[in-house]
């Protein structure tokens, strides 16, 4: 039996690792299934999820030209796809319309910054050397 990509197989779990679970597939194959495709939230450690001899419903996400074969438990499952967020909206809030600093004003700021930074640095670092009047023992 020929394994495509997106298609969805019954496997049965060979093994367990830190990094994820080989599943047999009919026909004898057996592909893994990275610990971040196990569920949709975070996984600290699979043996909570998944023992050695288990049923699972997987989805093959690749199959490599060298016969390595990439596995979802997590995209195999039926759920309704989530709507996708707009891009930097984050959690700031509604909206206000007070304009904020101009360019310019930030880019005053970011050089004024920088410069005092530079100047830390450098004073820190010649002490340090022995430069400009520090005493030689």
């Amino acid at each position: 039996m020929a394994i495509e990509v997106g298609s969805k197989l019954q496997g049965k779990v060979t093994g367990i690792t830190k990094f994820g679970a080989f599943v047999e597939l009919p026909g004898g194959s057996t592909g893994l299934v990275h610990i971040s495709e196990v569920a949709d939230h975070y996984v600290k450690d699979i043996n909570e999820l998944l023992t050695v001899g288990q049923e699972v419903q997987v989805k093959v996400l690749n199959v490599e030209s060298d016969g390595k074969i990439g596995l979802s438990i997590r995209k195999a499952l039926d759920q309704p796809e989530r709507p996708k967020r707009p891009h930097g909206g984050g959690n700031r809030g509604p909206r206000t319309n007070r304009p904020g600093p101009s360019f310019e004003d930030k880019m005053a700021r970011f050089l004024k910054d920088s410069e005092e930074r530079l100047a830390t640095i450098k004073r820190q670092t010649e002490s340090k050397r022995g430069g400009r009047g520090a005493r030689r023992g």
